[in-house]
């Protein structure tokens, strides 16, 4: 073993009669104000996926950053091939042959995928840097496993699901025995999912150990051996898939009974609140245009949604509507009968757009501001929150707390928590707190339960609906077939930066979705007879 990494071993045991490739024992670990892992026990078979169910806020991240060497627990110890170990940091890790594809990603925007994928070990002859043999390498892995990634791009120019197929490439690159997936499927399109689906199961029959950590109980059901639970940073239980269902992993994680359907009523649409003309954006990484002449619009109290395969032209649309990037000479973008092209995105704010953008991270908070200061990001100037210029800290705690209460949104320190410490669904649901919460005339949702647990997926859904029926105007964004079908009143389909369909979720089949968002099917004129 490489001790240059500090890597320790303990005891000795029969590597190949002992039953687990790794065990995590007793293990706990504290935040200020909250104890994330409450002496939880996990147990990895050789050769098999284990799934890792929990709210947004269990401590599974928490847990698997333990296992990977980025904390160090308060108590607890973890054992590989049932010899002791000390994992110090990721390189430690690394040496173990434990990889991990974060939740969160940890890539370098600036630099290319094939820089970020061999980051840390490059390889090298006397110093000289080999990097067509990584690029080979990095382009055979690619294929192999149908990642499809540009090994040239920069990570700044690639979508959210390109940058989490480079994580995936990363920890494949190093050849790792125990695979850690930290919400691998949250940005990838169903055809993605099914693909990863695949590659896990290949992974696990060559003999390598995957740990899913998932809040699509489907996923769950369909790719894992075994399944642990947390809740509220406790262990529950550890079930065999074969023998337990959804409904039993569902009450298991949150506790009570979920509605896997969303109840809503009739969509009473009425006056038009968006109206998109002729829509054009260029495109950062080639010479097509990313949206090209699309014309749409939405009315209030229905629910639009765009639905398509990532990367074909969502995010540029959703950029231009909402300010974030600019629209060709020619476009039009109505809002309720305002031209508001070339307004500034302050001033889409104030005027009733609320936007859930599509990187968190990136568009929809500031990580090292605390959970009151983000709550607050589009209001703080507001007389409620300011008064002759100076900010009113109680009434920004006050409101914080209630919308906290309300969107049960779990952080260690309630409201003054930074919000970078913060589990990633509990980050999300800040967001769209803060979002509902204003008086918005039009929401524009990207991937609005991204990350989210079965129980605050049901919660949003239910709020977005409230939406609507108040009156609002919902154009939501979303790769995920089961939400556009479920939530939609009407469905647009885009391919190649291109509407090619406009579909009534009532009467039309995923199937039939499927062929649209894969150019196979299109609508001659909109409402005309599909080729």
């Amino acid at each position: 073993m490489n001790t240059d990494n500090n890597v320790k071993l303990t005891e000795t045991a029969e590597t190949s009669d002992y039953p687990y490739v790794i065990e995590m024992r007793n293990i706990t670990k504290d935040f200020p104000g909250i104890i994330a892992n409450d002496n939880i026990t996990l147990q990895l078979k050789r050769g098999e996926i284990h799934a890792l169910l929990g709210e947004n806020g269990a401590g599974k991240s928490t847990l698997m950053s333990v296992l990977f060497g980025l904390y160090q627990p308060e108590k607890g110890e973890i054992y590989k091939n049932g010899q002791k170990v000390e994992i110090n940091d990721p390189n430690d890790a690394n040496a173990l042959g434990i990889g991990m594809v974060h939740q969160h990603f940890k890539l370098v925007e600036v630099f290319t995928v094939l820089d970020n994928i061999i980051l840390g070990i490059e390889p090298n002859t006397a110093g000289f840097l080999r990097k067509k043999e990584a690029r080979r390498k990095v382009v055979e892995l690619s294929h192999k496993y149908g990642l499809n990634v540009d090994p040239d791009a920069l990570v700044e120019d690639i979508t959210v699901g390109m940058q989490q197929r480079t994580e995936i490439l990363k920890m494949l690159y190093r050849e790792n025995e125990v695979l850690i997936f930290d919400e691998p499927t949250a940005v990838l399109t169903p055809q993605e999912i099914g693909e990863l689906m695949h590659i896990m199961k290949g992974l696990a029959a060559e003999g390598k150990t995957i740990l899913f950590i998932s809040h699509k109980l489907n996923e769950i059901m369909e790719v894992a051996d075994r399944c642990t639970v947390l809740r509220k940073g406790k262990y529950i239980g550890t079930v065999n898939i074969a023998d337990t269902t959804k409904e039993e992993l569902s009450s298991m994680m949150v506790g009570r009974s979920i509605k896997f359907s969303v109840d809503k009523k009739e969509a009473v649409p009425g006056e038009t609140v968006l109206e998109v003309e002729h829509l054009t954006v260029k495109s950062k990484l080639h010479k097509k245009n990313a949206v090209n002449n699309v014309s749409f619009s939405v009315r209030a109290g229905e629910i639009v949604c765009v639905a398509g395969i990532d990367g074909n032209g969502q995010t540029e649309l959703v950029n231009a509507l909402t300010g974030l990037e600019k629209a060709e000479a020619g476009s039009k973008v109505i809002f309720c009968g305002e031209d508001i092209t070339k307004k500034s995105i302050r001033y889409k704010n104030t005027h009733g757009i609320s936007h859930i953008p599509e990187d968190r991270h990136k568009h929809g908070l500031i990580l090292d501001y605390s959970l009151e200061e983000n709550l607050v990001l589009q209001r703080y100037f507001e007389p409620q929150f300011q008064n002759h210029g100076m900010i009113r800290f109680g009434e920004v705690r006050k409101y914080a707390e209630d919308l906290i209460d309300k969107y049960d949104v779990r952080s260690g320190q309630g409201a003054v928590t930074t919000t970078r410490s913060m589990s990633g669904g509990n980050q999300q649901k800040a967001i769209i707190a803060r979002e509902l919460d204003r008086n918005h005339k039009l929401l524009v949702a990207v991937q609005p339960t991204r990350g989210l647990d079965v129980g605050a997926i049901e919660f949003i859904h239910e709020q977005i609906v409230s939406s609507r029926d108040a009156g609002a105007g919902v154009l939501l964004i979303s790769l995920e077939l089961d939400e556009v079908m479920d939530l939609s009143d009407r469905i647009l389909v885009i391919y190649e930066g291109e509407i090619v369909g406009e579909l009534d979720p009532k009467t039309t089949t995923v199937e039939e979705l499927g062929l649209y968002m894969a150019g196979a099917k299109r609508q001659k004129t909109k409402g005309g007879d599909a080729e």
